[in-house]
């Protein structure tokens, strides 16, 4: 299954969980951010950031160049729960 397919099942499984008053508010907040330029500093794809260490679940450090020297990397970030 390529990225964009697992991305659009992710997706659509939040759809389906989320309760619409959570959504609509999630909705708005991102429709914000939009609107007040931020978009204009964030990470593009391709763009090359530093190097980084990370603490993964286990609490073992993972650091960025290994994983780029594994092969292509996906960073995403969580904000939290709703």
């Amino acid at each position: 299954m390529s990225l964009a397919e697992t991305l659009t099942q992710m997706r659509e499984g939040a759809a389906k969980r989320i309760p619409e008053p959570a959504a609509a508010i999630m909705h708005r907040a991102t429709e914000d951010l939009r609107q007040s330029g931020i978009l204009d500093g964030v990470i593009k794809i391709g763009d090359r950031l530093p190097d980084f260490t990370l603490i993964n679940q286990q609490g073992t450090p993972v650091s960025s160049l290994a994983l780029r020297n594994a092969g292509p990397m996906v960073l995403t970030v969580f904000r939290g729960s709703w």
